[in-house]
């Protein structure tokens, strides 16, 4: 009888530790905004979105004159919406409109990160463009780097836009796990991000960026993801580390998504 209860008592510490490490590996939110688009010169609408599940969730509409496609920005797992205003201002340069949002738990926004209430941020994100800003679904582009290029994905498998672009993205949760944690079964892990999966029969314009030098997100399941997309797509090599990478390969990245953009406009 001891021998039960301590395997039933093992077995739910063991569970709930694993969701603790689980979360602690994936997310790594910084509630500190550090700067705003205003520092960069561009105007800018703070907003303060509801999910479907009760989270308010914070959010930055960059406004670019006469913009005709606005992009819906998926950050990745680290930092917040104030640590990619470079990128803001790459795509406000472009003639874009630009919305970027921070995941629950991350900056101003409430709650905590999970798999699912990242799904509910994103679409009342889109549900914000579409319903407030009335911009229409043939002018969203959805964009994501790393764990946002899952974000995005789940989006355009559920909802209309005209295009995705994702930077440094993977093919699913269980296959960074084996990645990252080789000696750990993947099943342990509940989290399952599987883009794969949802970007299949998928017929917008796609652009994918990722770099052979990737030490955090392996090139080889960027790949993985590019090869289950239907097309249209393309995918682009570029160069450098994970976080620098988009910059280090701007003189392939611009005519790319100059080129991209002639195809969803």
């Amino acid at each position: 009888m001891k021998i039960i209860l301590f395997l039933i008592t093992f077995s739910i510490v063991l569970f709930f530790y694993l969701r603790y490490f689980e979360r602690k590996s994936i997310y790594f939110p910084s509630s500190l905004i550090e700067m705003t688009p205003k520092d960069f010169g561009l105007e800018f609408e703070d907003v303060m979105l509801k999910t479907r599940d009760g989270v308010n969730i914070s959010a930055w509409f960059i406004p670019s004159k006469d913009a005709t496609v606005t992009v819906l920005f998926c950050h990745g797992n680290g930092g917040n919406i104030s640590h990619r205003l470079d990128k803001i201002r790459f795509f406000n340069n472009l003639n874009l409109n630009v919305i970027i949002y921070d995941y629950r738990g991350y900056g101003k926004s409430t709650g905590s990160p999970c798999e699912k209430g990242l799904y509910l941020d994103t679409k009342a994100v889109y549900d914000y463009l579409r319903n407030d800003k009335k911009i229409g679904s043939d002018k969203i582009i959805v964009f994501g780097e790393s764990l946002g290029s899952a974000l995005a994905v789940d989006l355009i498998s559920k909802e209309k836009t005209a295009g995705i672009i994702i930077e440094g993205g993977f093919s699913s949760a269980p296959d960074m796990a084996r990645h990252m944690y080789p000696l750990i079964p993947p099943l342990i892990f509940s989290v399952k991000f599987n883009s794969a999966a949802k970007i299949k029969d998928i017929k917008i314009p796609k652009l994918f960026f990722h770099s052979k030098s990737d030490e955090v997100v392996p090139y080889v399941l960027g790949r993985k993801l590019f090869d289950a997309a239907d097309n249209p797509k393309e995918f682009v090599n570029i160069f450098g580390a994970h976080n620098i990478a988009f910059f280090d390969s701007l003189d392939l990245i611009i005519p790319e998504v100059k080129k991209f953009l002639e195809k969803v406009k």
